[in-house]
Parts: structure tokens; sequence; C-alpha cells
């Protein structure tokens, strides 16, 4: 039996689902966080502080947990591409990536409350998109309604069809939590996966 309380301070199904998938009993927390860029912050960068901010920001309400924060940011051309939230942005994303490599980096912080101790590390994937007509880009869209996927881009889903290619060491990060650095990091806290 683990002895502290897990956090997954993010209100995200996505991730909500995929720490499921650790069968680890778990709780949810708004972290309230203004997710904008730094002027000249690198897409790495921003994740890593914003996952960091996120752990943070429910730390309070949890003194004695294990908060897990998480963010990505897809970096095109040496531009950052957030979430779309409307229709016509997600075309204007799908569009400009469209034969390209986006590189999406999904950082991922664990934060002993009680301790203050810290990790933070960060997976990067590649996605190639192949060309895609508009009207495959307005069937995606309209299927998926991706807008609060960075990059308009949704791999758990019909996004899938899309790709040419991707890259990485965990296809999890993709869709917004690296279980594979999680494991880790929760087994140098001391948590029993097994």
């Amino acid at each position: 039996m683990n002895a502290k309380l897990l956090v997954l301070a993010s209100t995200s199904p996505y991730r909500s689902e995929l720490l499921k998938r650790l069968q680890l009993p778990f709780v949810t927390a708004s972290p309230d966080v203004d997710e904008t860029p730094l002027p000249g912050e690198h897409a790495r960068a921003t994740s890593m502080r914003l996952s960091q901010e996120k752990a943070r920001a429910v730390a309070a309400d949890y003194p004695s947990a294990l908060i897990i924060g998480s963010d990505q940011v897809a970096l095109l051309d040496d531009r950052q591409i957030g979430k779309p939230l409307t229709h016509q942005n997600a075309v204007r994303q799908l569009r400009s990536q469209c034969g390209r490599t986006t590189h999406f980096y999904t950082a991922l912080t664990l934060l002993d409350s009680h301790s203050g101790r810290m990790q933070t590390e960060v997976a990067e994937n590649g996605v190639t998109l192949r060309e895609l007509s508009d009207a495959e880009i307005e069937s995606y869209l309209l299927k998926e309604q991706p807008y609060h996927c960075a990059g308009s881009v949704k791999s758990e889903g019909l996004g899938i069809a899309l790709m040419r290619s991707m890259t990485g060491d965990d296809p999890n990060a993709l869709i917004g939590l690296p279980l594979i650095l999680l494991t880790e990091m929760l087994r140098r806290e001391g948590v029993q996966l097994f």
C-alpha cells in the first residue's frame, strides 16, 4: 500500500485516462496556471516551467502528497503552436503542418509536497503529417474536434490517420502524459506499481 496521496494537477480528461492505466488511486485538482509562453522562451523550457507551476499550484491544498504536473508545447519552425480553441485556428494549424515535422515537448513534474523534492523531465515526440486535402482536414476536425490539443493533433483517435510518421520514446507523451517517465519517477519515490 502506498502511503502518499497521488494528485494529478490537471483537469484534462486525456491525462486522467492515461493515469488510470497505472491502476493507482489518485485525485485530480485544477492548477489554474496561465499557460502563456514567456518572451523568447523555447518550447521545451515553457513545457518544463508550466509542468512545475501546475504541480506547485495545488501543493498548498495537498501538504503530504505526490503531485503530478504536466504540460505539452508543440513547436514548428521555432514557433510555439498552442491549443487551437476554434475550428478556424485548427484548420490553419493543420495546413501549416502538412508534409512537415512538428516537435512536441511534454514535460512531467512529480512534486513531493511534504519534502519539496521535485523531479522534472521532458519527453519529446516528432510528428510528420501527410499532405492533407481540405476535405480530410474538415472531416477530421468535425469528427475529433481536437480544439484543446496542442497543434490540433489527437493521435489517440483519427489523428493517427493524418500522420506519415511519429518518433519518440513514449507514445503516451503525445496524448499528454509520459507514462514511462512517470513510472520511473514514482519508483524513485517508493511507490509500488505491482
